[in-house]
């Protein structure tokens, strides 16, 4: 049979269910019709009230609290008039369903632990803040390889490494292979100063440094505490442990993009007393960049720029450059190696370059004579090549050497083969401050140079050779009488006695 439910009165709704339900056998089945406007807590109240817990809708037996849910779903809320039912009820109604309670318990749980991860998110922002420390140090910085070589010096239980492999060359001139191992990409933990520091070495995937195809990297320290010390402390190590393995060496920069990058490894410092040049020369020279490195205070008191300038000029093959070499290894600087001949330098990148140079540095412009010159495209060249680049002009030269960005404390030398090719404006006071010419030996060199090849020869003999030398030929340079003594280092008397093959 069809029965409907059309009062919206609680008491006889509930008098409605009862009979309804009393009256049915469970065998034959009754029809409800779910569609009348009833609330659906008010459903859900007095189902629990009736005596028998199934029914049978549409042919189908269901439970209590499948009518439940079955009212729940498609009853219509009934106007706000006509609800009579306690709140007292409604409440114990929905204490009494176990699945509601159930599902209460599972939406606390859920909740509790949501600000249970929130807390402990906030918690750790707040303790890594005010009572962590942690320092980046990024590759493109000068420290970054210093820490790197620290690093693996203190983790030395690390299980995860990258290999640097490097060549070294031993004083009887073999090369030995040696390979370094750092610390891989990741966390490591290293105890230092009596604190645990986690180092993080993170390695950037989509960015690459363009000159040398190695992707950007960067180390991140953390430890414990507010004292900032034991960072300055570690990187004032780091520094000491790399000068320590270039001491006695000359490190070689050169230009890369906007800044300048160690070339090669460094070198074995050469002695100022292995570059023979013509008496007094060397040393005026030597002594005049001491006292410039040795008063400061002079210029700054009297308003001059504290920078030096230098042109060595003369033949090739007479010294120039290994002088430079040997001067910088005499006080301990390195060498920054520029060429004015390149096509990709322009006068913002030399400007820069210029007041970046590494301290305690000598800037080297070789044949400053051709950077003009040679930088102009050849008939092979495709100029498509260099389309967009800026070019280095000569007045852009001029205004780096003495603008107002030019660093402090600066030495220049500029070597060139034809001085009288050089424009006055470049080479005139207070941007070139010295002018020596460096020439063809002299029979003094020439004696000079014997002696240090064959240091127990008698004095007469370099003599000898000098005099035979310059019989022979009377321009030689300081390249043609190393080459020639090399073809006879175990041989004095055959130096001298084939003094007219040294060649040209």
């Amino acid at each position: 049979m069809m029965a409907a439910l059309y009062s919206y009165d609680s008491v006889h709704l509930s008098s409605v269910l009862k009979k309804l339900l009393w009256r049915t056998s469970l065998e034959g089945g009754a029809r409800i019709d779910v569609t009348a406007d009833i609330s659906p807590c008010l459903f859900r109240m007095y189902a629990r009230q009736v005596a028998a817990d199934r029914i049978l809708l549409h042919g189908r037996i269901l439970t209590e609290v499948a009518l439940v849910y079955l009212l729940t779903c498609f009853a219509k809320p009934m106007s706000s008039h006509n609800i009579n039912m306690p709140l007292s009820d409604f409440l114990d109604g929905l204490k009494d369903n176990p699945y509601f309670g159930a599902g209460f318990g599972l939406v606390g749980v859920g909740t509790a632990l949501a600000v249970a991860r929130k807390g402990a998110q906030v918690g750790m922002v707040f303790f890594r803040r005010h009572y962590m420390i942690t320092l980046e140090v990024p590759s493109r910085d000068k420290s970054y390889h210093w820490l790197l070589s620290w690093i693996t010096k203190h983790a030395r239980h690390t299980q995860h490494l990258s290999v640097e492999t490097s060549y070294l060359a031993h004083e009887s001139g073999r090369v030995h292979t040696q390979f370094d191992f750092h610390p891989s990409p990741g966390n490591h933990i290293i105890w230092y100063g009596r604190k645990w520091i986690r180092v993080e070495r993170t390695r950037e995937k989509q960015m690459v440094d363009l000159h040398t195809g190695t992707p950007w990297e960067s180390v991140t320290f953390t430890a414990l505490g507010r004292d900032r010390q034991i960072f300055f402390n570690i990187l004032q190590e780091a520094r000491e442990l790399a000068l320590k393995q270039e001491e006695g060496r000359t490190v070689m920069y050169s230009a890369m993009g906007a800044e300048w990058r160690p070339f090669g490894f460094p070198r074995r410092r050469r002695p100022l007393s292995s570059v023979v040049l013509e008496a007094g020369v060397g040393e005026k020279i030597v002594d005049d960049v001491k006292d410039f490195i040795g008063n400061p205070k002079w210029y700054t008191d009297r308003g001059i720029p504290y920078r030096r300038g230098y042109l060595l000029h003369g033949p090739p093959g007479c010294g120039k450059s290994s002088f430079i070499t040997a001067l910088a290894g005499e006080l301990g600087y390195s060498i920054c190696l520029m060429s004015l001949s390149d096509r990709s330098l322009s006068d913002d990148r030399l400007n820069h370059l210029l007041s970046v140079a590494p301290q305690q540095s000598i800037i080297l412009l070789e044949d400053v004579d051709a950077a003009f010159v040679s930088r102009d495209l050849l008939p092979t060249e495709n100029p498509l090549a260099y389309q967009g680049m800026g070019r280095l002009t000569f007045s852009g030269l001029l205004n780096s050497l003495d603008g107002v960005a030019s660093s402090e404390a600066r030495i220049v030398f500029m070597t060139t083969n034809f001085i009288d090719r050089l424009d006055p404006a470049l080479i005139r006071p207070g941007r070139v401050d010295m002018k020596q010419y460096i020439g063809y030996c002299t029979e003094w060199q020439l004696q000079q140079m014997f002696q240090r090849f064959y240091p127990d020869e008698a004095a007469s003999e370099g003599e000898r050779f000098a005099e035979r030398a310059l019989a022979a030929q009377a321009e030689i340079s300081a390249a043609q009488v190393q080459g020639h003594f090399l073809l006879h280092k175990m041989d004095p008397a055959g130096s001298i006695d084939n003094v007219a093959q040294i060649k040209q």
